[in-house]
């Protein structure tokens, strides 16, 4: 006999008042152990089985993302800010799914189905073959899958779902992990592809318990800024192709609209005549993009200057003005520092270092770099370090027009004071 949290699922082989782990008081419910069969036990060299192809979505964006399509049986997590479009994606994804022959059945515990059709209308969604069904209840929604028989089962959204012989409320951690275990044993048995929706915390993290991720198999997020009209869709996790790629969409009145050049789109007001400003070629996967990487010295107006980062962590940036101090002689420690990465994109990768302590030395010497492209990883010393993907990076810069670079080579060192020497020549 065993008792676990009816909050958070944690188990313990005897009864206590309280829960250990979650701290819940007479949380702890008797829970019958009942007797498992042996599984059987397959030599490895016999378990190849059946390979099963991937069926493309039809949204060449979504396709690149989730490398080339979605695998039959597999479960994907979306993720993403409150507005920024999953739902509406979502649609137009079962919509472009069942263009091509599949069967998709929507499953909504936030909206009605009136609603979710008011929607459907709205980004241009009439086929026959997108079930649609409203209830809030995993099982109930499960039995409705049973009797469709869908390739394509969307649950939005997997807080908002409950297991009602858990008896706990909807979005603990117990009925989360619960209700996404059932969705993913459901696919897996019915070889049904399936995509369950996440909402995300004040951190940007995927809401629920962290196992959720790893319990998936392929995690993506939709990011990007709720006044601009850019999304970016990321592949953060993926057990059947590529990680880090990215897809762009534009959200307009009738839905996400595929953005055919990012490049483009991101540097359609770009203006390399005023300073503080530089391009920066991020590669996502294998795709270069080119964005706008923007900086902004102004004098402080308290004795604790002001430092704020969009689209980068801040912690880099803190560095950087160290960095710049010490090995360049460009001191800013009495100034406020805005940096801003244009259109609502988030860059991780450390390329983005020299961009942005050439785009701060140009509004601090109120000296335009005109058109010119640059990425290389700064560290303490002072020296950039070369990044990879150094030719598609010039390539795609080359592409746009942008011909004068500057960029570490392998085997030809860069210091930081020699690249502001370059730049401001």
């Amino acid at each position: 006999m065993t008792y676990r949290c009816r909050e958070c699922g944690y188990q313990s082989v005897k009864w206590l008042g309280f829960c250990p782990q979650c701290r819940s008081q007479d949380a702890l419910e008797e829970v019958s152990a009942t007797r498992r069969d042996v599984p059987e036990i397959v030599d490895v060299r016999t378990a190849v089985g059946t390979v099963r192809a991937r069926t493309p979505i039809g949204i060449d964006e979504i396709d690149r993302v989730v490398g080339g399509g979605i695998v039959p049986g597999s479960t994907t997590l979306v993720g993403g800010e409150p507005g920024v479009g999953k739902s509406t994606l979502l649609l137009q994804l079962a919509g472009a799914f069942a263009a091509a022959g599949g069967r998709v059945l929507v499953a909504s515990a936030e909206e009605s189905v009136e609603q979710v059709g008011l929607r459907a209308r709205r980004v241009g969604i009439s086929s026959e073959t997108v079930a649609l069904v409203g209830d809030s209840d995993i099982d109930a929604i499960l039995a409705a899958a049973d009797t469709a028989r869908p390739d394509l089962l969307i649950v939005d959204s997997i807080q908002t779902v409950i297991a009602s012989d858990l008896g706990a409320t909807a979005g603990t951690v117990s009925q989360v992990r619960e209700c996404a275990a059932r969705v993913i044993g459901y696919s897996k048995k019915m070889s049904t592809a399936s995509i369950i929706v996440g909402h995300v915390t004040k951190d940007g993290g995927i809401a629920g318990p962290k196992t959720l991720e790893h319990m998936v198999d392929v995690v993506l997020y939709l990011e990007g800024e709720n006044s601009m009209g850019l999304r970016v869709l990321r592949g953060l996790k993926n057990r059947f192709g590529p990680t880090h790629n990215m897809g762009l969409f534009e959200m307009r009145g009738d839905g996400l609209m595929e953005v055919e050049d990012p490049s483009s789109a991101l540097l359609s007001e770009w203006r390399g005549s005023v300073p503080g400003t530089v391009v920066f070629p991020s590669v996502e996967g294998k795709r270069p993009v080119l964005v706008e990487v923007q900086g902004l010295v102004a004098p402080a107006q308290a004795p604790q200057p002001r430092r704020s980062v969009r689209g980068l962590p801040p912690a880099r940036v803190h560095q950087l003005l160290a960095v710049m101090q010490r090995h360049a002689g460009v001191a800013l420690a009495g100034s406020e520092v805005y940096v801003n990465v244009v259109g609502g994109v988030h860059i991780s990768e450390p390329a983005i270092d020299l961009p942005v302590a050439l785009a701060l030395a140009s509004s601090m010497f109120d000296a335009p770099l005109g058109s010119m492209a640059s990425w290389g990883e700064i560290g303490l010393t002072g020296e950039i370090r070369p990044v990879s993907n150094d030719r598609r990076r010039r390539e795609e810069a080359a592409r746009l027009g942008i011909e004068r670079v500057i960029a570490p080579r392998k085997g030809s060192p860069m210091g930081l004071r020699e690249a502001f020497e370059s730049a401001f020549v």
